[in-house]
């Protein structure tokens, strides 16, 4: 089953050309035995300034999507497009966050964030270099902990690290995978409380998998429900339209809450449960 994603829920949605445009997309591996299909027929629009948020079973092809963005997978059949023209390979205006945070433990959190403006702006002076580590730093609320290295500092600091590094470029689109699953639930809040403030202000393009429900519906505009593979397409797209600026309490009391709450459950575990899960 196949789905169109069709992003509405910003203010600048209307704009004619969509940021991202997934056309017939699909995504095989060869093996042995023939294609191993991954993905295959993914159709949807995402419009700038969207936070979209991707959830499935182990498996489903999450991270292989989002890596079509970044332009670590290639299609292998249809194509992914930023502002029309179709992604070849991975570049600045795109960042990744991983779960694993990816940082470099012998250096410091100014210097894992300094690395990459050295990477993609190296015209800019060293005193504009600073400005922008710390800023970054700053609306992550590590300045005091700048000089630390990666291995003095604790999980989330850590995460706050990578999300620094990924928005000092100002990426037009921040992929996000499953980034806080490794955190325990009052730092977990935190991040997310600090991701949609850093995401106002930033006005930039989230694609953020995870495999929680309340987050999903916390943070989104859209919540990309995923089938399960191999062959994975989305099977359907909640539209997640709860005020912003959010209060994780007041939508909480939203009897609409409950409903998208209750329509993602049954899509995961009755309708497209795993084995497993149906057990």
């Amino acid at each position: 089953m196949t789905a169109t994603l069709s992003l509405q829920g910003r203010p600048n949605a209307s704009q004619a050309e969509p940021l991202l445009r997934f056309e017939g997309m699909g995504l095989a591996y060869p093996t042995p035995k023939g294609p191993y299909s991954v993905l295959e027929n993914i159709n949807f629009n995402v419009e700038a300034g969207e936070f979209i948020c991707v959830i499935g079973h182990s498996g489903c092809g999450k991270s292989t999507l989002l890596n079509t963005v970044s332009g670590f997978a290639r299609p292998t059949s249809g194509q992914v497009l930023l502002k029309g023209a179709p992604i070849q390979r991975p570049g600045p205006d795109r960042m990744v966050v991983f779960q694993g945070y990816a940082l470099l433990p012998w250096l410091s959190a100014y210097n894992n964030v300094a690395l990459a403006i050295d990477s993609v702006k190296p015209e800019l002076s060293e005193r504009e270099k600073r400005d922008i580590v710390m800023e970054h730093l700053a609306m992550v609320g590590l300045t005091a902990a700048a000089e630390k290295t990666i291995t003095q500092i604790s999980g989330g600091m850590k995460q706050r690290v990578a999300i620094a590094r990924a928005l000092a470029i100002r990426p037009e689109v921040l992929i996000l995978d499953e980034p806080f699953g490794a955190l325990d639930a009052i730092t977990k809040e935190e991040l997310q409380e600090e991701l949609l403030q850093i995401w106002n202000t930033q006005k930039c393009t989230v694609l953020m998998i995870t495999h929680d429900i309340d987050e999903a519906l916390f943070l989104a505009d859209r919540l990309v429900m995923m089938t399960n593979g191999p062959a994975a397409g989305i099977g359907e797209v909640l539209t997640i339209d709860f005020p912003r600026p959010r209060s994780r309490e007041d939508i909480m009391e939203d009897p609409k809450y409950y409903e998208l709450r209750n329509n993602a459950l049954d899509f995961l575990y009755n309708r497209f449960a795993h084995d497993d899960d149906a057990n």
